[in-house]
């Protein structure tokens, strides 16, 4: 919006009625110095937003890929884990023979590693996900207490260069109904020209 306000105010500044009527001259030239100045705020403002609300949840959002990773890893553990124990309960249910229970032996031993790896893997994301769930507000308060400053400064200083702009063009001694009057008159004018269609 504020590169199509600059884009109005530099077409009116080319506009050969500027050349006609210094007046004229004179009101284009303060718009166009209020449209240059919200611009550079406008810059200014989307550049803060940029580097403290943006980034900031693109590094949170790239998180998540290693976050997923731990849990398909976890979960790949899981099966491992619940295979070899199916395998250990199908030996303690056969007879006990003397391969049986080498075989249930072997099982146990190839069980208790991927026991101790899925226990680690669980416990781990028990402990670490909780935290990383509450911490997430840490994370990004400050980066909507800094979008919320970033649109108090901008919002201000706009009020404050359309106050200046409204000094520049008001004239003293010319309240705004009898403005809006003559306004009203110079358009009733163009719409009683022949050439303007009546909708």
């Amino acid at each position: 919006m504020s590169k199509s306000a600059v884009k109005i105010s530099l077409d009116l500044l080319s506009n050969p009625l500027c050349e006609q009527d210094q007046d004229f001259l004179n009101m284009v030239t303060a718009l166009d110095t209020a449209m240059k100045r919200m611009d550079a705020f406008n810059q200014e403002k989307v550049n803060q937003i940029q580097k403290t609300v943006i980034e900031p949840l693109k590094k949170f959002g790239s998180v998540f890929p290693s976050l997923n990773m731990a849990v398909k890893r976890r979960e790949q553990a899981l099966q491992d884990y619940r295979r070899l124990q199916a395998k250990v309960e199908k030996y303690e249910e056969k007879e006990k023979t003397g391969p049986v229970l080498a075989k249930l032996h072997q099982a146990r031993e190839e069980l208790r590693p991927v026991r101790d790896d899925f226990e680690a893997k669980n416990k781990q994301l028990l402990d670490e996900m909780p935290r990383f769930y509450s911490s997430r507000l840490d994370y990004f308060q400050p980066s909507f207490e800094s979008l919320i400053r970033a649109q108090v400064v901008y919002y201000s200083e706009m009020h404050k260069i359309f106050g200046d702009l409204t000094q520049q063009l008001a004239q003293p001694g010319r309240p705004d109904e009898q403005w809006e009057r003559e306004n009203e008159a110079r358009l009733s004018e163009l719409r009683a020209l022949s050439i303007v269609a009546d909708d």
